[in-house]
């Protein structure tokens, strides 16, 4: 049994900091947050009927179980699923009358959706034999902890915690209004650094806590206090740190190199995960099946999910796991972490959603033949169906939404945000083509497309697009 466990078990409250007045706040206008997330008790109007993301209190599923999702994405919606940039699962689809009939076979499945505060650890967190430390019982305890506040604090709906214990898929370059890192103190015993609002490497870092000093439950008061839409950006970073001044301070910033989901990754002895990723991180649910079906056969055990829209395969051996790997193609998912397919965020599109004004499948097949400079990995592209941005709600390098008359294009943000430039419904692929002899006729050696585009600066976009 693990320190962590131990403390778990004898209720110690090694979560919570005091002195929460002592916390100056910084409220925002413009922090407050969106809507709440959905769900399968709360579900969201999409063009194609109701979406529901998905997060299971597991770390993965079943063969089983994942088998009785894709039946139930059939069965109850249109059969579209659907893992999002952090590792949610979406079905699609679903109308009013057909939500008591998938949430009582997700029941029967015995799969149990996370409710409360979003904790995300890494997808292999408990697994994985690089982890400086156990994620999944931080995060557990975290989870024990805040349920016991009376009264409960009522914070912003997309407020998110990552408890981040390292290892080869770690989650550095996902977003979170709170995060904890482990780190290795000068006497190698494990020491957690807490940051606020960003990655690993933009997130501003409080301090350097034992695990016995950790302060996050002092953090939710606090945001609690701001109201229920506060976020992790709110709060006073100048403050806290006077607060735990007595706490060194670990180089956060420096964030790890970034292994991609995609491949195989060995766990140690026997075992590995293969990861895969639907095309453009949607796939139907009788090619899930058929691929469940081959993958069971081979010995898989388990499925988990994970950030970039991936999916990890456990329990199968070195070969089996090869010739999954090559079945894969075959039912709808990419196989090659290198594949200029993994840099491209693609909504459902026209055909599978009513609000999309054009086939962003189409148009990625288009990006692909046309644009590969754009997809060096150095940047992602966005196609959008249209301003709602449903697939990458932040910000992209380059979107491309759909627009009543053509499409917008917009530079370093979101589909929402006001495009540099309109092009009409013929000219998409003359101006895909335009964009990658631009880039390919001005990039200096070693340089990348982001790089290169960001010398050249959103002018030259903008020209490449009219002269499209």
């Amino acid at each position: 049994m693990t320190v962590t466990e131990r403390q778990m078990m004898a209720g110690h409250n090694i979560l919570s900091g005091e002195n929460i007045d002592a916390i100056a706040c910084v409220p925002d206008a413009q922090s407050m947050a969106r809507g709440a997330c959905p769900s399968l008790s709360a579900p969201m109007i999409t063009g194609d009927g109701l979406l529901v993301r998905l997060r299971p209190k597991t770390p993965g599923l079943t063969i089983e179980q994942f088998r009785a999702l894709a039946q139930a994405a059939e069965r109850h919606g249109n059969g579209l699923l659907e893992i999002t940039a952090r590792g949610n699962l979406q079905l699609r689809g679903m109308t009013t009358e057909s939500m008591a009939g998938l949430a009582a076979d997700i029941a029967h499945a015995g799969i149990i959706p996370e409710t409360g505060v979003t904790i995300e650890t890494p997808p292999l967190s408990g697994l994985d034999p690089l982890e400086i430390a156990d994620a999944r019982n931080l995060a557990a305890l975290l989870r024990q902890q805040i349920a016991a506040l009376d009264p409960q604090p009522a914070l912003a709906p997309k407020l998110t915690i990552i408890i981040d214990a390292g290892g080869r898929l770690n989650l550095d370059a996902i977003s979170a209004d709170i995060r904890l890192r482990a780190a290795r103190a000068a006497d190698n015993s494990t020491i957690w650094d807490l940051a606020v609002s960003g990655t690993a490497q933009t997130a501003k870092v409080i301090a350097s806590f034992p695990v016995e000093q950790l302060a996050i439950i002092d953090l939710l008061k606090a945001l609690a206090l701001l109201g229920p839409r506060a976020r992790g950006r709110d709060l006073d970073v100048d403050s806290l740190r006077m607060k735990y001044r007595s706490l060194d301070v670990s180089a956060l910033g420096i964030a790890e190199q970034h292994v991609s989901p995609i491949g195989i990754h060995p766990l140690g002895s026997d075992h590995l995960a293969l990861g895969l990723h639907p095309s453009f991180g949607q796939i139907q649910a009788k090619d899930l099946l058929r691929f469940i079906a081959i993958a069971e056969a081979a010995g898989a055990s388990e499925i988990r999910t994970a950030p970039e829209h991936a999916m990890l395969v456990l329990g199968l051996g070195v070969q089996a796991a090869e010739a999954v790997q090559l079945a894969a193609a075959d039912c709808g998912f990419r196989t090659r972490a290198d594949d200029p397919s993994n840099h491209m965020d693609v909504c459902a599109g026209a055909g599978a959603c009513a609000s999309a004004f054009y086939a962003t499948k189409s148009a990625a097949a288009d990006l692909l033949d046309l644009a590969p400079e754009l997809l060096d990995g150095s940047l992602t592209i966005h196609l959008s169906g249209c301003r709602k941005g449903c697939a990458h709600p932040a910000n992209s390098a380059i979107t491309i939404v759909g627009a009543p008359m053509g499409y917008g294009v917009v530079v370093n943000g979101s589909a929402s945000s006001e495009p540099v430039a309109y092009i009409g419904k013929e000219e998409l692929k003359f101006a895909l083509a335009e964009m990658n002899r631009r880039v390919r006729n001005n990039k200096v050696a070693g340089e990348s497309t982001k790089e290169c585009l960001t010398r050249l600066g959103t002018d030259a976009i903008v020209t490449a697009l009219r002269q499209g």
